[in-house]
């Protein structure tokens, strides 16, 4: 059954508080009890505590499933990238290394498999939250539709379009970014070569180049 279409999964990252109640959620679900599928990263570990989830962001065009030699990772009709089956996947890596944000896992624990976020399919193609979704107290993880989704977040708008370098990726899942941008693309690889020291100085937060101790 697939996932209702007025049902979207939202990441608002400002809203992160870093309790980990995710994390913990996910090893729970059903279908991969005991090993979370989520990530938990820090933006700037050195200057601040602020953490941001990360999840599959279910790619139109998946590159994990296209570098795959064993054909393990498919998508579903409705747009959801599934983790590895079992009976292909054979630990490569070559998911991992290719995916643009970095969500792909490989297992060696006990397992050699790679294991990644689906999307708690088992619950949303019932039409239920994911189970992060589900416990998530500052709403950090969304799941819902637009209509709400503008309703509790009337300053801030979705985006679904990343670039890297020459390479643009749409995915199924919705990143917030404050509803004054008015790019349609987040271009990933500009912002992971800013300097956001000198963005503070030019906004005039900063008098001078900050100085460390």
């Amino acid at each position: 059954m697939p996932i209702p279409s007025n049902l979207e999964f939202f990441i608002d990252p400002n809203r992160c508080i870093g309790c980990e109640a995710c994390k913990q959620a996910c090893s729970e679900c059903d279908t991969h009890k005991g090993t979370a599928m989520i990530h938990l990263d820090f933006v700037d570990r050195f200057n601040s505590p602020q953490t941001a989830p990360v999840i599959c962001m279910h790619c139109d065009s998946p590159t994990c499933a296209e570098v795959c030699p064993a054909d393990a990772i498919k998508k579903t009709e409705d747009g959801v990238v599934q983790s590895a089956r079992k009976e292909r996947c054979i630990a490569c890596n070559n998911c991992g290394l290719a995916c643009p944000f970095g969500v792909p896992k490989v297992e060696v624990t006990g397992i050699e498999l790679m294991m990644k976020c689906d999307m708690c399919y088992d619950r949303t193609s019932l039409g239920k939250k994911p189970m992060c979704a589900s416990v998530c107290p500052s709403q950090a993880l969304f799941f819902g539709t637009r209509e709400q989704i503008d309703e509790l977040r009337p300053t801030s708008r979705p985006i679904n379009s990343f670039k890297f370098g020459g390479q643009t990726i749409n995915t199924k899942v919705n990143l917030l970014v404050p509803i004054e941008d008015q790019n349609h693309t987040l271009d990933v690889t500009a912002e992971l070569n800013s300097n956001p020291d000198e963005d503070l100085m030019m906004a005039g937060l900063y008098e001078e180049e900050p100085q460390w101790v």
